[in-house]
């Protein structure tokens, strides 16, 4: 699978298995406008307070963080206050954020070949837990390609099959072996 890169504020357009990487637009992302984003203005949120309507409250406040700077311990306050209320989901996307503040992140547009064309036969969860090789580029100094490891969410979607295409964040487990990407580079996906 081939992907175009996009760092931090990078949106990629693709060829099938292929990320691209090119600066991302505010309007881009879910939730640009902050508690507006909802229609949701203070006072709603405090109303949910008061109705102590957690989960929304936490939602909003993942929202804001995601649209604004916020700090690790923001988010692992988020994530313990998702785990408390056994929300999977949220707490593992509140962990994968506070790890992108301390370490960044590599966003892309990932393009999977149709089944027919890949080894790839079902779809696999985008929560994080794939652990793909990418071919970034690099070579050793044999000259030979090295494989540089990310873990790998899926926005907007729990799952990405064969044949689909989404917007994906990469986690680079050796962030300095992506360090010479640029916004609009092609990189490779590679499955065991």
């Amino acid at each position: 699978m081939v992907a175009r890169l996009r760092h931090q504020q990078t949106k990629i357009d693709a060829a099938p298995n292929t990320i691209l990487v090119r600066p991302r637009r505010r309007r881009d992302h879910p939730g640009t406008a902050g508690m507006g984003a909802r229609g949701l203005a203070p006072g709603d949120v405090r109303e949910d307070i008061g109705r102590q309507e957690w989960e929304m409250v936490l939602d909003v406040l993942i929202e804001i963080g995601d649209v604004h700077s916020v700090s690790v311990d923001f988010w692992e306050l988020l994530a313990e206050a998702a785990r408390q209320m056994m929300l999977d989901r949220s707490c593992r996307w509140c962990e994968w954020r506070a790890w992108e503040v301390q370490h960044g992140t590599v966003r892309a547009t990932l393009s999977l070949v149709r089944a027919e064309e890949g080894r790839r036969r079902t779809a696999f969860s985008g929560e994080g837990r794939p652990r793909p090789m990418w071919d970034t580029g690099n070579r050793s100094a044999g000259g030979e390609r090295e494989l540089s490891i990310a873990r790998l969410w899926v926005e907007y979607a729990q799952e990405l099959g064969p044949g689909k295409t989404a917007d994906v964040r990469l986690a680079p487990l050796s962030p300095e072996q992506w360090r010479l990407l640029e916004c609009g580079d092609v990189i490779t996906m590679h499955e065991a």
